[in-house]
């Protein structure tokens, strides 16, 4: 298709020529000009091809515009007036934003910027190139996922539906499955309801003082994996650590962001940093990947925002993922025998994103007796990726059934990693396929080892993909009984 671009007032045209930005003077192409795909970063792509098999889309399918390079040139063709199509929108849609092909690229291409700036373009110019169905999911996601007491409200109906036999009931019939691949994944997912944990607002150190620090909460990780919270509080406490958690906090805005979702993600942001500003901390902790990934880059999202711009830089440089601040300090408190072989995955948004890799690493192997075997393929997404098991059930699917097979392969008792996504998805995927494997997140195992657990309590304790947790005790005290405290004293602390 040969571009023209208008001349003088009417009639004289003349081609566009390569590597020029036309002005959309009919308004029909792919992009407008708030912050389209950077030209500059376009051209850095040199079409080697080393991205190709690093993408789990490329690896599925081996078709060209479903890898990062073929992403690229539909950017290219947007930005020299190609009109936004249903093919571009579903072959950005497909993508993962799983961030390997950054990892694998030799001439340090920032695919993460332009597919962010692609998505935006396809929310704002191309959503009406999806089906009804699929803008109602995706409106529906965003109005539950990103928000802690709706998804709060959803718990008891949910743990009533698992407790009462009839979640055996509907999967046996597969009922969901004929019905919707959406829904159907949505409850293989739901991990086991656990105790809600009440996270004191202000939690001191055990001995001397090291350090204060913020935490964030989450919001699939606040609501579902409760004592991952709990857990990583403990740990922080007894590395010397004064933990900060104001209680007002909400979303970070990472699944808004990464979707493409500008407006509401930038909201989010800026709440965030509002809430965090007087906290007074030295570091704001993370355990969830795609949140420390997103809330790392509020400097580069923000920095259009006079009022917030400053502000999220010097937000973003005290982010770190709960294994970072862990070995920036270094260990202090004892670690227990934990004789355990478990298999880690890493989390496509600490590895990919945040170049977190090796310090999950250090910190299972300080913990005596623990093995840890490596997963093949271990930089293949497994999946989850955000929204993208609930949007695009099926590839995510064929990758789960993937990363499972090559967990199960390293004959690992325990699968580790530090990402509640990813554990939700790797845990549905092993029972898919009758694994006997738990799942944890990185800073239980830790936690296990710092009070002294041994293996079995800890795999009882886990999830497993034919297992449910293992219910926690009845709570004794009215205080406990309002949600327990994540200070581990009896009644809780009061704070």
């Amino acid at each position: 298709m040969t571009v023209e671009t208008p001349k003088g007032q009417m009639g004289d045209a003349q081609p566009a020529q390569a590597g020029t930005t036309l002005p959309d003077v009919l308004g029909m192409a792919a992009f407008d000009d708030h912050h389209p795909p950077a030209r500059d970063l376009i051209d850095d792509c040199v079409h080697c091809g080393f991205c190709l098999p690093a993408c789990p889309t490329y690896t599925l399918w081996g078709e060209e515009m479903d890898s990062p390079r073929g992403r690229i040139y539909l950017m290219k063709q947007g930005l020299e007036g190609e009109p936004m199509s249903p093919s571009m929108v579903q072959h950005i849609d497909r993508c993962l934003g799983c961030m390997a092909c950054v990892t694998a690229c030799p001439s340090g291409v920032q695919y993460d910027k332009l597919i962010e700036a692609t998505r935006q373009q396809v929310e704002r110019r191309g959503s009406q190139h999806r089906s009804l169905a699929d803008r109602a999911l995706r409106e529906g996601i965003f109005q539950l996922f990103p928000r802690p007491g709706r998804l709060r409200l959803v718990r008891g109906p949910l743990a009533l539906y698992q407790k009462s036999g009839l979640s055996r009931l509907v999967r046996g019939s597969k009922v969901l499955e004929k019905i919707s691949p959406t829904l159907a994944t949505m409850e293989a997912i739901a991990p086991p309801i656990e105790r809600r944990v009440r996270i004191p607002a202000y939690l001191p150190a055990k001995g001397q003082r090291r350090m204060t620090v913020g935490l964030l909460l989450g919001c699939v990780q606040r609501e579902f994996y409760p004592g991952v919270n709990a857990a990583t509080v403990r740990v922080l406490n007894m590395e010397g650590c004064d933990v900060v958690t104001p209680p007002t906090q909400g979303c970070c805005g990472a699944l808004s962001v990464h979707a493409g979702r500008e407006d509401e993600g930038l909201r989010y942001a800026r709440n965030l940093i509002d809430t965090f500003s007087e906290s007074g901390v030295e570091r704001i902790v993370v355990n969830s990947a795609g949140c420390g990934s997103t809330m790392k880059d509020y400097a580069h999202l923000l920095a259009d925002d006079p009022a917030y711009a400053e502000r999220a830089r010097a937000f973003s440089e005290k982010v770190r993922d709960i294994s970072e601040i862990l070995v920036e300090l270094g260990p202090v408190a004892p670690r227990h025998p934990l004789p355990v072989t478990i298999a880690y995955h890493d989390a496509c948004h600490l590895s990919h994103a945040q170049k977190v890799r090796s310090q999950p690493r250090q910190l299972l192997r300080g913990i005596p007796g623990l093995t840890i075997k490596e997963i093949a393929e271990g930089d293949l997404c497994c999946g989850s990726a955000g929204i993208y098991n609930l949007v695009n059930p099926g590839p995510a699917r064929e990758l789960g059934d993937r990363k499972a097979t090559n967990v199960a392969a390293t004959e690992a008792e325990l699968l580790v990693t530090s990402n509640p996504g990813c554990l939700l998805q790797i845990t549905d995927a092993l029972g898919r396929q009758g694994k006997h494997i738990s799942t944890a997140h990185m800073i239980l195992v830790l936690d296990a080892s710092l009070l002294g657990k041994d293996v079995d309590t800890l795999l009882q304790e886990a999830p497993s993909a034919t297992r449910p947790a293992a219910p926690e005790p009845e709570p004794t005290t009215p205080e406990a009984r309002s949600g327990g405290c994540a200070c581990g004293k009896p009644g809780g602390c009061g704070g």
